[in-house]
């Protein structure tokens, strides 16, 4: 098994400044839940980590949509426990374009302190905003192998933000119901089969009574290009390069799962309501499958990972207790196996005043190797930490559980998408399945266009 990924398995068992700054950004306006594991309001004020006095502004620019109310509240508490200090979050993602949003936002006056990179692409892309991290305190906790893709000359660029798996997200129950034992799903085939029998059940009314709104078995997102173009084809170009810095490397894709992929697509739009016209999928996005898709029971399943639980949870909590993960096949190649990796990873802002960046290290020390950082990043984010320091602060929700059984198993498979071309997998890859599904290109079309244009920016 991979280096990478062993190391992955391990920790798992284990487990603009005063005046001018980056320039200002305007405050999150959404209202934030109040944070259970922050200590009481009228606890003494101390500096969250470096132990001195901070003061200035600190503007934040991340992508997980997820966390966004969690991530308010904890900024709230930063800024209790440094009364000096303004935070400022931006949260750009889920049906948005962040990568295009961060190019926007690096162009204007007001720029983010904090921002979130991908793999070894966005070290060059950004080259000239990226912090040296090497220092840091949290760099010895994190796990081996994890930084490997933020590294570059004895340099670290990134502080990983989680460790997240993704697969086909069930509803436990409404399988029981269909009689189905989802637990024992590990190829495309008796995932195909377990398909065909849920959705006969739905289409005949057998679970009518007890999920009245339930319609068909899965929901795909094909308008959101990073759902097709990084997530599901991941699953083959996962087999085809060993890790992400090879992905980087390659001169070329050769799509040498191609087939196996276009049969995973074509097995998730054939159980959509939209089997008879998979166009009509281009216009589903994250919104409809996740909060107006699983949870509220109008689909039994759909392509995501454990960062989908808070969503689900803040819709309906009961439903989000059902859940469980199904791992993703590759037809005959990689099957029974469940992609883990890092998302994403925060970086420092390096055009920023030195005070700012100050504060910047600050809130990311305390946010993640604090104590009471610790438990805001396992119960209020649902992550699973990618530091080896975490004790007993362990993922509680059903994904989280669903994740770390599959590395406990060794059932994984990589994440490599973060080392394609700049923009490649969602802006091309995503979008020519879009073309696919409309009936604007074969699939050999689509796997010469993506070839095409990995080569072209390879040259």
């Amino acid at each position: 098994m991979k280096k990478r990924v062993l190391a992955l398995l391990l920790v798992i068992v284990m487990i603009a400044g005063l005046a001018v700054g980056c320039g200002k950004s305007p405050a999150a306006t959404n209202d934030a839940p109040a944070n259970s594991s922050a200590p009481a309001n009228n606890e003494e004020a101390q500096p969250a980590a470096s132990g001195e006095k901070l003061e200035g502004t600190l503007n934040i620019f991340q992508f997980k949509v997820e966390i966004n109310d969690a991530l308010v509240a904890a900024t709230k508490r930063y800024m209790e426990l440094n009364p000096g200090v303004k935070v400022n979050l931006e949260t750009v993602g889920g049906g948005d374009d962040y990568g295009a949003a961060l190019r926007t936002k690096m162009q204007s006056s007001d720029q983010p302190a904090i921002y979130n990179i991908g793999g070894p692409q966005d070290v060059i892309d950004w080259a000239a905003n990226l912090e040296d991290l090497a220092a840091e305190p949290w760099v010895a906790n994190t796990v081996s192998g994890l930084l490997d893709d933020v590294s570059k000359d004895g340099k670290i660029y990134g502080m990983p933000m989680a460790i997240e798996g993704y697969g086909f997200v069930y509803n436990k129950e409404i399988f029981e119901a269909a009689g189905i034992d989802a637990a024992s799903l590990k190829t495309f085939d008796q995932i195909d089969a377990a398909f065909a029998e849920l959705k006969a059940k739905i289409d005949n009314g057998e679970l009518k009574d007890k999920f009245p709104a339930l319609e068909a078995v899965i929901e795909y997102p094909a308008k959101e290009k990073w759902v097709t173009g990084m997530h599901t084809s991941n699953v083959a170009l996962g087999q085809e390069f060993a890790n992400c810095t090879e992905a980087f490397n390659a001169k070329e894709v050769k799509f040498t799962y191609g087939a196996q992929l276009k049969d995973l697509i074509d097995l998730q739009v054939k159980y959509t309501t939209n089997a008879n016209n998979p166009s009509a999928l281009n216009a589903v996005d994250y919104s409809m499958q996740a909060g107006g898709g699983i949870a509220i029971e109008r689909v039994a399943v759909i392509q995501q990972g454990n960062w989908v639980f808070p969503v689900i949870n803040e819709v309906d909590p009961e439903v989000a207790q059902k859940l469980d993960i199904i791992p993703l096949p590759l037809k005959g190649v990689s099957e029974g196996n469940t992609p883990i990796g890092v998302p994403m990873y925060w970086a420092v802002n390096s055009q920023c005043d030195e005070n700012t960046k100050k504060i910047a290290k600050d809130f990311l020390n305390w946010l993640y190797q604090s104590e009471e950082g610790m438990k805001i990043v396992v119960n209020d984010f649902g992550f699973i930490p990618p530091f080896t320091n975490y004790g007993d602060n362990l993922p509680s929700d059903p994904l989280g559980q669903a994740v770390s059984r599959a590395a406990n198993a060794g059932t994984v498979a990589p994440w490599v998408f973060n080392g394609c071309p700049t923009s490649w997998a969602e802006n091309v890859l995503g979008a020519e399945i879009q073309a696919y599904l409309a009936g604007q290109k074969t699939w050999d079309e689509v796997v010469a266009t993506a070839q095409q244009s990995w080569a072209e920016a390879r040259k």
